[in-house]
């Protein structure tokens, strides 16, 4: 059975990246697409090159060996692929290394193992530090979270079986997926419920079958201008409403300052100045924790004492 997309895609992504040479287009057959007939070999990876390219990946094709030009090969320049230098606060990391924490999918690093592993039974010479350029970064516990994605990805509608807290028994859903969210310490899934004609939220911890592909790809466009968040705000359960206050440096929080109760300006701040405002929110709304850490440290959850503390140990788990 053909690799799914994605994994594909980054099989090819780290066998041209851990090359110390190029490698001849056979040779990527061979060990990638061992299964694809010739013709249907060369659309894949000229898709899959192009896709690659598309997202920023720079693809070299070069000789082979340095003493002859006749074969050509591929591979991907590390210091090319590298990000420049960026400079954070400490801060600034910390909400960073924190947004890292979330994106940790077990699939794609079995993907990875796999593909080095591939390559090293057949012999090729890998660099495996090129490796921490591309390695992934978001882990989810929740078993329908990759295939969601890939739907997500490929724009391919599903179907899974749902299971709503009023009601007795789940229910078969069909829905064309347009993101996959966490809000609130949950994953949702936002999309087209095809039987409603509606757009609909889904907490994934809610699915009781396997996900299943139902369409082909990129048979529906996700409509512009799409909110993924404001939609789940919109349309999942609100949590019971709270009174929250926060400090924001000025000029900053301007999605806090809109939805503010009140806006007390010239409070002392965690830094001593009393250049601070402080905010009160009688609706906070769900996601407070992953919106103040957005802000960084322009912001700082104060009340409730609950949602304080579950931040303050997000921060400890990334900084320890």
């Amino acid at each position: 059975m053909p690799a799914a997309k994605s994994e594909r895609l980054l099989n090819l992504l780290i066998m041209l990246l851990v090359q110390r040479r190029p490698i001849p287009k056979e040779r990527i057959r061979e060990l990638l697409y061992p299964d694809a007939r010739p013709d249907a070999f060369e659309k894949m990876f000229e898709r899959d090159k192009e896709e690659l390219r598309g997202l920023g990946v720079p693809i070299e094709v070069a000789p082979t060996d340095s003493y002859f030009d006749d074969e050509l090969g591929y591979r991907i320049p590390a210091e090319e692929f590298a990000l420049p230098e960026v400079t954070l606060t400490a801060e600034e990391a910390s909400v960073v290394a924190l947004a890292t924490r979330v994106w940790q999918d077990a699939t794609m690093t079995q993907a990875t193992t796999d593909a080095v592993r591939k390559l090293s039974a057949a012999g090729v010479g890998v660099d495996l530090t090129a490796l921490d350029l591309a390695r992934p970064g978001a882990r989810t516990d929740e078993p329908a979270f990759p295939a969601c994605w890939e739907a997500v990805c490929e724009r391919t509608a599903i179907q899974f079986d749902y299971q709503r807290p009023d009601e007795a028994e789940p229910r078969r859903r069909r829905v064309e997926p347009w993101g996959v969210v966490r809000s609130a310490g949950r994953w949702y899934l936002v999309g087209r419920d095809v039987d409603r004609g509606a757009e609909r939220v889904f907490r994934l911890d809610r699915f009781t079958s396997p996900v299943r592909r139902t369409g082909r790809p990129g048979a529906y466009e996700v409509p512009p201008d799409t909110d993924l968040r404001e939609t789940i705000g919109r349309l999942a359960p609100m949590p019971g409403a709270r009174h929250a206050v926060l400090l924001l440096r000025p000029g900053t929080g301007h999605s806090f300052r809109r939805r503010a109760a009140t806006v007390t300006p010239g409070v002392v701040g965690p830094d001593g100045r009393a250049d601070w405002d402080r905010i009160e929110l009688d609706r906070p709304g769900r996601g407070l924790v992953d919106e103040v850490l957005y802000h960084g440290p322009d912001a700082v959850l104060v009340e409730p004492r609950e949602l304080r503390d579950s931040l303050v140990a997000r921060l400890s788990a990334v900084s320890g």
